[in-house]
């Protein structure tokens, strides 16, 4: 099994290039299966997750070509299951992304319940929802949501909450029904956005976009076409943190500024000078940070998949701060972790106080899923000693070549089996 060993080493300096989002990525990838034509990606993220993804398609039938760099061609023409089976599903929850897709162009579909998720439940009554209300009929039977429909027709759909991934999936599933379809209260997500722009050049007819409430028009059918992935909005967060947590002046290439008010807002308050372009963002912090609250919510507000790189940078800050996770009810597993680090956090329920200290100390810390890995491998590089990250196949699914891109601007950083 692989880990890290970090070895703190001053301020980070450089340039860094920021991948394509892959909670863009996956659900685009998805919608291959909406079209019989060829769909040509590029700033594709070759993460562990989206393996997965193409693991799946190509197990559906789908042709599926990738440099392995960043550029993949998926071609959907001779599908030979319209089944994702618990073996794949299990891996990676984003899968049941599929069920839309293939319900709304092939009529039916079988995809297994995704199950138990670390950082919490993710119910999919939401999708489920969307779909009866298109006309589908849909079961539970043996771990599987079961679905069919001749074809979907337009409907509104009021969703009873915010859904990231069942907003993707009730929109696919709209392109091709018959008639208007109206998702209320749907996410705003970047990531949502993004999905929504390659349907549109795919052929299909959707307004609204960057509003919680989509309006599709369905069309017959949809097209190939090429489309460039989005940059993680995430990643880039994640190595400003650690640019701001060593004091150091660090600039990301290929980054999407708009779409990250409120990360970059919260470094400004932590005391962090930041400059941006249209693909840059600039970083330069010349004192220790101060400690900055966060509440994560639904976009445009604070997005929890960055909770805890903050809390990591606050366990370091000048001050106390406090963080309120309100999207996973299990979102504080690596508290544990920084506490053996010697960091100060008291929690209680959902929410974490942090009372900043001169140091961090190194220690073997194990990763519990992707975003805390990731806080555990920034916590690394301002520790005391050396910090050896176990189990970093979580940081895999999320983070490409992070131990490349830390390292060449200043971090010591290694991946050892």
């Amino acid at each position: 099994m692989e880990k890290l060993i970090i070895r703190g080493n001053g301020p980070l300096n450089g340039e860094i290039p920021v991948s394509g989002a892959k909670n863009a990525a996956l659900p685009i990838l998805c919608a291959s299966l909406l079209t019989a034509g060829t769909m040509r990606y590029s700033n594709v993220p070759m993460l562990r997750d989206v393996a997965t993804t193409q693991k799946l398609l190509q197990g559906m039938g789908v042709r599926v070509m990738t440099d392995n760099v960043h550029e993949v061609e998926i071609t959907a023409n001779q599908i030979d299951t319209l089944v994702a089976p618990y073996e794949l599903v299990k891996t990676m929850r984003a899968s049941i992304l599929v069920l839309g897709p293939t319900l709304a162009r092939f009529g039916e579909a079988s995809v297994s319940l995704p199950g138990g998720c670390a950082i919490g439940s993710r119910p999919v009554d939401q999708h489920i929802k969307g779909l009866v209300a298109m006309g589908a009929e849909v079961s539970i039977e043996h771990g599987y949501v079961k679905a069919r429909a001749k074809r979907l027709r337009g409907a509104t759909i009021v969703m009873d909450m915010v859904t990231v991934t069942g907003t993707e999936n009730l929109l696919m599933a709209a392109t091709l029904a018959d008639g208007v379809t109206v998702l209320e209260n749907a996410a705003r997500e970047p990531e949502v956005c993004d999905l929504a722009h390659c349907l549109n050049k795919m052929g299909a007819k959707i307004s609204g976009i960057g509003s919680d409430r989509l309006v599709i028009e369905g069309v017959e059918a949809l097209h190939g076409a090429e489309y460039a992935i989005m940059p993680d909005r995430i990643e880039a967060g994640t190595f400003l943190i650690a640019g701001a947590m060593t004091q150091g002046h660090i600039i990301l290439r290929h980054a999407a500024p708009k779409g990250m008010e409120a990360i970059l807002d919260k470094l400004v308050e932590a005391g962090a000078i930041i400059e941006c372009g249209d693909d840059w963002i600039s970083l330069d912090m010349k004192r220790r940070p101060k400690s900055v609250n966060i509440r994560t919510l639904p976009y445009p507000a604070f997005p929890t998949d960055m909770q805890a790189q903050f809390m990591t940078l606050n366990t370091i800050a000048d001050g106390a701060a406090m963080v309120t996770e309100t999207i996973f009810e299990n979102r504080f597993m690596h508290v544990p972790e920084l506490k053996r680090m010697g960091a100060n956090i008291e929690t209680e329920g959902n929410t974490a106080v942090i009372r900043g200290v001169e140091r961090l100390s190194g220690a073997t810390v194990m990763a519990t899923d992707l975003r805390a890995s990731a806080s555990l491998v920034i916590a690394g590089l301002i520790a005391d000693g050396e910090t050896i990250v176990e189990r970093i196949y979580h940081l895999d699914r999320g983070y490409e070549h992070i131990e490349r891109k830390l390292g060449a601007v200043g971090a010591l950083i290694e991946r050892v089996s």
